[in-house]
């Protein structure tokens, strides 16, 4: 018998090697799947996950331009980011369960380990993209603003849920849709249908994180649209900027309603979101 799923979560955080960590992803998530790592919570999970050197880690303001768009270095580097988003996405999959885990039934951990083991899977799929273009993951640099919204939300599980899957995510399916149009263009349809097939599981991520939002707030019996409100205006650093895709959002259980009380208001006059001080642009 393995131990506990709480150290099979922190075997995957404590793996600095990307590929490495990609198959102890999956090693994690088959494992619970066939029932050979029991239930329980002994392991404590770290501030922060192993990491290699690479790639370099940049504020936001210091990350360099991507180039013309549709160039091979473009594609290159949007290809990079994504594949740093995904990568961070299974330490952030793994850190839910190993971390909170304990305050939900088991479904939760049945439902998140598979997020994990899909991140993982995505990223695999981003990085052979990279390696057809002669790059791999590591090479550019990047930012951890992805990491540090789930240290600021490491005490509890309704902010963590509230900021990472519900805001963090949720954006992707806002971006997604464009980047797919910009392979296209570019005539790289391989990217493209990666980026469909992604877009496509990450609905149902966001949705995950909507649902176990819903069934914390039930729980208190408390507001979920007003408490979820709150909670980004408390722990979310910006604003959540439109444009919005509406429908994937709607799917993921992110009505217009809830987005309402949290939505930037937009500069109709330039079509764009108004700046807000202190947002992430």
């Amino acid at each position: 018998m393995l131990p506990d799923i709480s150290a099979a979560c922190r075997a995957v955080l404590d793996e600095p090697r990307p590929l490495a960590k990609v198959k102890a992803a999956r090693r994690a998530a088959r494992d619970w799947r066939l029932g050979r790592t029991p239930w329980g919570f002994a392991t404590a999970m770290p501030d922060r996950p192993a990491r290699t050197d690479r790639p370099p880690l940049l504020p936001p303001s210091r990350m360099p331009k991507r180039g013309r768009a549709g160039s091979p270095r473009a594609r290159i580097a949007m290809l990079h980011a994504l594949a740093h988003i995904e990568y961070v996405a299974i330490d952030l999959a793994f850190d839910l369960v190993g971390r909170f885990g304990g305050h939900f039934p088991q479904r939760f951990v049945d439902e998140w380990i598979a997020v994990g083991a899909e991140e993982a899977m995505h990223f695999a799929l981003i990085e052979r993209r990279l390696n057809s273009y002669g790059a791999r993951y590591g090479d550019l640099p990047a930012h951890d603003g992805l990491w540090e919204a789930a240290a600021g939300t490491a005490h509890d599980p309704l902010a963590r849920l509230a900021v990472v899957p519900m805001v963090l995510e949720a954006r992707g399916l806002d971006v997604t849709p464009s980047l797919i149009s910009r392979f296209e263009a570019a005539g790289d349809e391989r990217s493209a249908r990666v980026m469909r097939r992604i877009a496509d599981d990450e609905v149902d991520h966001v949705a995950a994180g909507v649902g176990w939002f819903r069934f914390l707030c039930d729980a208190a019996r408390i507001d979920c649209a007003q408490s979820w409100q709150s909670m980004v205006r408390l722990h979310f650093r910006g604003a959540v900027k439109p444009p919005f895709n509406d429908s994937a959002r709607d799917r993921a259980g992110l009505t217009k309603e809830m987005m309402a009380g949290v939505a930037a208001p937009c500069d109709l006059s330039h079509n764009r979101p108004s700046r807000v001080r202190g947002g992430h642009s």
